[in-house]
């Protein structure tokens, strides 16, 4: 068995609505081997690795389910089986995900889709490597392939390092509980590294966060809290409880001050953290002195401050509340009587609830120089045996990521120690800060039983209040969400997702055109590019996941127009979990027969999951009856049908229900885009108003514009900013490049569009029909290579009733074809259509073919060019001919060659020969 391809969708796609990976897989021989042949040495060692498939329900939705369908008579095939394995293991590292599904593929046999949900795809990807290996590892040998893992494979071994890599990946415990907070408040989020910088909301109202410090935390707070010695100077210079304390960087002068301070004292660094380098209770100088050389490993500069008697307490001070109180208790063990210390260490770290720094609820126990100076204290070593009940501390400090604990005592801490607490963030200037105060007794004032702040810490942990040792459990990420984003604060940007065969990018620059009239700077996703606030960002074919995300992390962006493409759709599916609302214009014959997509039904299942998705609008085409079906996909608080035609029954019921509908309607001066909600009648636009449709001519661009507008209008654009949008979108190539752009300053009229599929073909071709043309109609016909035959014919015989010459190229990337098949199978498609060879020219290179276009259309002519490349295509047709000598030196693609005197042969009769930019035109001047 062996993975051929893989797909990692990060948001909604074909399968489910959240993250999954999908595998194409190859059984190979083992398509012959289900588990039921392989019988009980295959499921046997199989569940004993991992127990917990046995709760796997499958398809009987039951604990147990999947174990049956691997031992029912027919049994289950091992595609199957490593899904569950893939999910099983996942679920082992701590990752909670459950969604599966394995389905063969129908026209190649033993292949198949296998799609199993994910947390971190990176860990996903693991847990199928592994998963795969341990299947070809249970498999009989003469049944295992070549890469099997050896006999020596530990499989125990490799599924704790999977855990710790799946842990090392995780969010740590207090950034997971911030972004479940954000979850909880429907608050989308965005991961923006491999740790704990995390985006919350999208666009402008995006908020950061980096473990427990956010957006607001002051910077000049963060670094006066990881100072002690200027901390302790701004608390005791405004009368709060601090120890007292002097700055040393000798060993010499840490003796002195000991003794100046007098015993015991604490001795720690001056800017560590997690109670690294602290040593506390030192009676003796010559304690100072071996402490002082710990804290330097740490930090230069070192502390030495009063010891205060108490146990440590952290109070936790969320944007000016006391939102949660630990009582913390530095890593200890507790005798009985029978086991050494380093037994009882041993037995504490089997604690599931341990493990290494941060990744779980508690730490593990450590051996160290502080663990033997404590136990050497109390005449002590590892091998001592304690009497049962007593407390042996391994730690002087009781941070949890040394192995302490915790216990809650919110409910119990004194007022004066809460405000003290408050008091005491609010001088620092954080938002959120944690204080270390040691005390007797958090439940009386420390004006009666003493105490001190030892500590303030910028970005404390939160994970001995979400998940105390003992005591309530605290939602203490909670109030710092609610701090980033108060009350009703917005923290979605509207998004429209556009989608279908064709108009895409015409319809999504349409609506971005509308909305930023309208006062948004929108971010919009296109064929053509990302774009923010109207400037390219980043050029090329930006309608996938990654695109949508940039997007969505872009600061200025207030609305997005999303333009979601096939291809990025089965790539990746969208880079976002919903939309407020979503379009499918048409779906039609396009890129058929490519990564498993041969029907129109398949390619409209694959456009219908924007609709799926859309919370506040479903806008669809009500005269393809694909879009139709989609209506019954879609959760969207209103549906909005688009018509062409005033008598579509289905939307006339529509109407007649209350419903909303955006219908083209024939009126005294042509056509008028109309608007139905509810119980109003809206009339918007004539459509010869719209500069995009060609005075009325284009109706397909008609239709993308009543598109535009029912998404603007769900949008809460107001009308009049839409009927601006669409009187001042036209179809030049500055605004939708490759879009019906019309060139009229040559002698004759030249049409670029870059219709690459029988569908926009027949629409640009309706299109040219309504021209007026005293001359010839040209046209340089081409299709893509990776298009069905039959889709490359269809083209052809489309074009050919509507055009009096015919140039058959081929696109620069030929996509697996031959350099001339395109060309040929045009050709032969247009003579099958009753198309005479005389009119038929075959120019197979794109420049060469709209060359030799330009130049041979005469005056009244009408030449579409069926463009690929956009750009290059735009500058031979504006610079073709244009009767200024000056211009052949101006800055572009277009270069006069150099003639020889001798050119060797005669212009007259190889006028074909040049071909290359202007040497064409050049040769006719020549001739003349």
């Amino acid at each position: 068995m062996r993975i051929v391809s893989t797909n990692v969708y990060v948001g909604p796609n074909i399968f489910a609505h959240f993250p999954v990976i999908r595998h194409v897989l190859d059984l190979g021989e083992l398509e012959h081997w289900p588990t039921a042949r392989l019988g009980e040495d295959f499921v046997e060692p199989l569940l004993a690795a991992l127990p917990g498939l046995h709760e796997h329900g499958c398809s009987y939705r039951e604990a147990g389910g999947f174990v049956r369908r691997m031992r029912e008579d027919e049994g289950t095939w091992l595609g199957h089986v490593m899904e569950h394995v893939a999910i099983e293991l996942q679920n082992v590292a701590g990752l909670d995900v459950t969604y599966g599904r394995t389905r063969s593929i129908d026209d190649q046999p033993g292949h198949y889709n296998m799609v199993f949900q994910y947390k971190d795809d990176r860990v996903g990807r693991e847990a199928s490597r592994l998963a795969l290996n341990l299947i070809h590892f249970l498999l009989p040998a003469d049944l295992q392939p070549s890469d099997a893992p050896p006999e020596s494979w530990d499989f125990d071994q490799e599924r704790d390092d999977f855990i710790r890599y799946a842990q090392r990946r995780a969010l740590g415990p207090s950034t997971a509980s911030l972004v479940a907070a954000a979850e909880k408040r429907d608050i989308p989020w965005l991961r923006l590294n491999d740790y704990s910088l995390i985006q919350f909301g999208h666009g402008r109202y995006q908020k950061r966060i980096q473990a427990t410090c956010t957006g607001n935390t002051s910077n000049i707070a963060v670094e006066l809290a990881s100072d002690k010695e200027e901390t302790n100077g701004i608390l005791r210079d405004l009368g709060l409880p601090v120890p007292q304390q002097a700055l040393v960087r000798t060993e010499n002068r840490a003796r002195r001050a000991a003794e100046q301070i007098g015993f015991p004292v604490v001795v720690k660094p001056l800017n560590a953290n997690h109670g690294r380098g602290v040593s506390i209770d030192l009676n003796s100088t010559d304690e100072v002195a071996v402490a002082f050389g710990k804290a330097q490993e740490h930090s230069r500069s070192v502390l030495i401050e009063s010891f205060i008697q108490g146990l440590d307490h952290r109070l936790l001070v969320v944007n000016g509340n006391l939102v949660a109180a630990a009582k913390r208790m530095p890593g200890h063990v507790v005798g009985d009587g029978q086991h050494t210390v380093e037994e009882l260490v041993n037995i504490i770290n089997e604690d599931p609830r341990r493990g290494v720094g941060h990744e779980k609820v508690l730490t593990r126990l450590e051996f160290d120089h502080q663990a033997d100076r404590l136990l050497a204290q109390k005449g002590y070593a590892r091998d001592s045996v304690p009497p049962a009940g007593e407390i042996v501390f391994l730690r002087s400090t009781a941070n949890l990521s040394t192995g302490g604990t915790a216990i809650d005592v919110t409910d119990s801490v004194h007022p004066d120690i809460r405000d003290m607490a408050i008091r005491t963030v609010n001088a620092i200037g954080l938002d959120v800060g944690g204080v270390d105060f040691l005390t007797t007794d958090i439940s009386r004032s420390y004006r009666e039983t003493g105490g001190a702040i030892c500590e303030v810490n910028a970005g404390p942990g939160f994970r001995m209040h979400v998940a105390p040792s003992e005591g309530t459990p605290r939602d203490v990420a909670g109030p710092v969400v609610e701090g980033l984003f108060p009350g009703d604060s917005p923290s979605r940007i509207p998004i429209a997702a556009i989608t279908g065969t064709n108009g895409k990018t015409t319809t999504s620059r349409m609506l971005a055109h509308i909305l930023k009239l309208s006062g948004h700077t929108v971010g919009l996703t296109s064929t053509d590019g990302v774009y923010i606030d109207g400037k390219l960002s980043v050029q090329g074919d930006m309608t996938g996941p990654i695109s949508a995300q940039m997007v969505l992390r872009d600061p200025a962006v207030d609305a997005a127009v999303m333009e979601s493409a096939r291809g990025g759709l089965l790539r990746g599916g969208l880079g976002y979990s919903e939309c407020n609302v979503a379009a499918c214009l048409n779906v039609s014959a396009d890129h058929l027969g490519i990564r498993g997509i041969n029907t129109l039904e398949q390619l409209a299942e694959i456009k219908r999951v924007p609709i799926e998705i859309a919370k506040d609008a479903a806008v669809l085409n009500a005269d393809d009856p694909l879009c139709l079906k989609m209506a019954d996909y879609t959760d969207a608080s209103k549906l909005c049908y688009v018509t062409l035609n005033a008598s579509h029954p289905l939307v006339k019921q529509h109407i007649k229900a209350g419903a909303q509908a955006f219908v083209l309607e024939q009126g005294m001066n042509g056509h008028m885009i109309t608007i139905y909600d509810g119980d109003q009648h809206i009339p918007l636009l004539w459509t010869h108003l719209i500069p995009a449709t060609v005075e009325g001519k284009a109706m397909h661009n008609v239709q993308n514009a009543m598109v535009a507008a029912a998404l603007a209008y769900n949008m809460d654009i107001n009308l009049d900013n839409i009927r601006q949008g669409l009187r001042t979108f036209d179809t030049t190539f500055y605004q939708a490049p490759g879009r019906t752009n019309i060139y009229d300053e040559h002698a004759f009229k030249v049409i670029l569009d870059y219709a690459h599929n029988p569908a926009a073909v027949k629409a640009i071709c309706n299109l040219v029909d309504q021209f007026e043309i005293k001359g010839r109609r040209l046209v340089v016909l081409a299709a893509p290579g990776d298009r069905r035959d039959e889709d490359i014919e269809q083209i052809a015989t489309l074009a050919a009733p509507h055009f009096d010459h015919f140039i058959c190229r081929r696109d620069d990337n030929l996509r697996g074809r031959d350099r001339d098949e395109v060309p040929l199978m045009l050709k032969r498609a247009l003579l099958a259509a009753g198309v005479g060879e005389d009119r038929i020219e075959m120019v197979p290179d794109e420049q060469e073919a709209n060359q030799h276009a330009l130049s041979i259309a005469a005056p009244d002519d009408l030449v579409l060019i069926l463009g690929d490349n956009i750009q290059r295509t735009w500058k031979q047709i504006i610079y073709f001919d244009s009767g200024d000598e000056d211009q052949l030196t101006q800055p572009s693609n277009v270069v006069r060659p150099e003639l020889p005197e001798d050119l060797g042969f005669d212009l007259n009769d190889d006028i074909e020969v040049i071909q290359d930019e202007r040497g064409v035109r050049l040769a006719r001047e020549a001739g003349d």
